[in-house]
């Protein structure tokens, strides 16, 4: 969830880490804060509200230094106010920590520091683990870096965590355990965070830290890194494949709306090396080795959250559809804690665009622990989801900076795609036929989703209509009802408005009991599937007065007769129009956010990468 950004070296820390919490404030914008070493102590400075809150609270402040450490926060333990902002303070002032992740069992803890004395001035479970590392290095008598080994030894939960020492100026001590930690390697100077966005301006050479370990960062050193049980690890420096253009605006207003418009190339990239050109054969080298196991499988289980929860639906259709193998698609949240049945015949299949997303990382490690065979789509290289998982496929997305996911969303459905076919063609349940007519128009998609987003201007202006609404219906079926589903969810997440997603011939059964000249109602009438029967739905709908946009494909007459609304997507296979129907969603959704005066890419109350449970 939290943003965490360190800087030890040569240069001035604070302006470094002013940067690189603006570029991780995607992950939590309720209170930003920062720690800086000099030779006066810490000076610790924080506030409630954004990273410009931050800013300019220490405009004329003393924060010269070059060690430091910053946090962008996402709320969890005690609500969003200056005390509870981090960095974190121990009792005698000497020790200074950020923490993204959640410690279970603080609680316990922090009585048995209360009752040696300690006094907590927030509401955090992190104040309680400085205080735990100030008391062990006090009454151990041991180093900061033997301390925090000890200390989480102790702990139950999930962390990623810095920490910096009054007086110690050139070194600090990092350690992860369900939430990311990248280190970037520079001459005589090392970064630290959450991601390495903030660091790629800097230097492309990374260590990515991995759980239960913990470094010693300092830029008079070699990095050491040792395990929570006391285990030497040699550090492992990659080169990062990031450019800093891929994460700035690039003059686009917002980044959603960069990332909808990048969503041609992004599909284009997911394809690109994965289908051969002449040939029309997929390669997916990730899951090569499993193709047999997926093949073999008595069903294959997806499990994701959110976003990624959609496109392992479509997936589900796709998988049943053109292979032949029953799927089940689960919330990860729910996934490991109602006891599933999981057998070692069975394929788990994690979908995350962050690949640390700490519901589906459990519900994986569980599917591990059965047995099962377990792979990943993921868009981040590095992350802990490909790192846990036998093989899998990465997407080719870029970064998404955006909250509400657009691009991530369609190349995984392109992933999902490419991985039905090839395991249809293996299978023999496709004829080669319709094998290379669906390769064939899938190659087709990045152009037509081009000419969808020129419906922009078109969108805007039904979004004008719609602003004001407090309730939002959004129906499909077939392989558009996920799409309804998506797109209900993108209209909650940045705009606040109540929106649901349901199976079209569902209305019957409750919703339409909502409609009225108050309601909008989404339909995605494509002119595949089922059709006539999407008709008859939208006939209902506006016998009782409900207010249509509709979905169509171009060309189509008989809906635009019907719909107070149209946008028209090119005409492609049933199997492929979600790729098109759901960019008029994302734009829809866009529009009406930013006509009702909503924060686009920082909707209130969420983060992009949900790294806690």
């Amino acid at each position: 969830m939290c943003g965490i950004v360190g800087y030890v070296g040569g240069k001035e820390a604070y302006p470094i880490i002013i940067k690189g919490l603006k570029r991780l404030e995607y992950r939590g914008y309720d209170s930003a804060g920062v720690s800086i070493g000099n030779t006066k102590g810490i000076a610790l400075l924080k506030q409630k509200g954004k990273v410009s809150d931050l800013e300019a609270y220490t405009e004329g402040r003393e924060k010269s230094g070059s060690i430091g450490i910053g946090h962008t926060r996402w709320a969890t333990h005690g609500v969003p106010n200056q005390v509870n902002a981090h960095p974190h303070l121990s009792g005698d002032g000497k020790l200074s920590l950020i923490h993204n992740g959640i410690i279970e069992n603080y609680d316990s803890i922090k009585k048995a520091l209360q009752s040696k004395g300690h006094i907590f001035n927030s509401d955090t479970d992190t104040e309680v683990l400085i205080h735990l590392i100030e008391n062990i290095k006090n009454h151990e008598q041991v180093n900061l870096f033997e301390s925090v080994r000890i200390a989480l030894s102790e702990v139950i939960g999930a962390y990623a965590i810095v920490v910096m020492e009054e007086g110690v100026n050139n070194e600090f001590i990092a350690a992860r355990k369900g939430s990311p930690l990248v280190i970037g390697v520079g001459r005589d100077e090392y970064y630290i965070a959450s991601d390495a966005s903030p660091i790629i301006e800097y230097t492309n050479e990374v260590v990515y830290l991995e759980d239960g370990e913990i470094a010693r960062v300092n830029c008079e050193e070699v990095l050491e890194i040792k395990t929570i049980t006391n285990k030497i690890i040699t550090p492992y420096i990659q080169e990062l494949k990031l450019s800093l253009d891929t994460i700035e605006k690039g003059g686009f207003s917002h980044f959603m709306l960069k990332e909808i418009y990048e969503q041609p190339k992004s599909i284009l990239d997911t394809m690109r090396g994965r289908i051969d050109t002449e040939s029309k054969e997929i390669k997916l080298g990730g899951i090569s080795d499993y193709e047999q196991k997926i093949i073999n499988a008595d069903r294959i289980i997806i499990v994701a959250c959110g976003t990624s929860w959609h496109a392992g639906l479509i997936g589900e259709y796709l998988l049943e559809d053109l292979a032949r193998i029953p799927v089940e698609v689960e919330y990860a949240s729910e996934f490991r804690y109602r006891n599933p049945i999981i057998r070692e015949t069975d394929v788990v299949l994690a979908i995350s665009q962050s690949g640390e997303t700490a519901d589906t990382l459990a519900a994986l490690a569980l599917a591990k622990q059965k047995g099962a065979t377990v792979l990943g789509i993921c868009n981040v290289v590095g992350s802990s989801i490909p790192r846990l998982t036998d093989g899998g496929i990465y997407t080719h997305a870029g970064p998404e900076i955006g909250v509400a996911s657009t691009k991530a969303f369609t190349t995984q459905v392109v992933v999902l795609t490419l991985m039905s076919l090839r395991i249809a063609k293996q299978k023999g349940t496709l004829s080669n036929t319709n094998y290379h007519q669906l390769i064939t128009q899938l190659e087709l998609i990045p152009e037509k989703v081009e000419r969808v987003l020129q419906t922009n201007d078109q969108i805007e202006k039904i979004a004008k209509q719609f602003k004001d609404v407090s309730n939002f219906l959004y129906l499909g079926r077939g392989y558009n009802f996920p799409v309804a589903l998506e797109g209900a969810l993108k209209l909650k997440e940045i705009s606040y408005i109540h929106a649901e997603g349901y199976p079209a011939a569902e209305m019957k059964h409750g919703p339409i009991a909502l409609i009225d000249a108050d309601m909008p109602i989404v339909v995605i009438a494509t002119k595949k599937g089922n059709y006539e029967k999407i008709l008859s739905n939208i006939q209902e709908v506006k016998s009782r007065g409900g207010r249509l946009i509709a979905i169509v494909t171009e060309g189509d007459k008989t809906v635009k007769e019907l719909a107070d609304y149209c946008i028209e997507i090119p005409n492609c296979f049933e199997e492929l129009t979600p790729l098109l129907s759901n960019i008029p969603l994302q734009l829809l959704s866009y529009h009406i956010a930013l006509m009702r005066g909503c924060n686009v890419d920082q909707p209130r109350n969420l983060a992009k990468s949900v790294t806690v449970e």
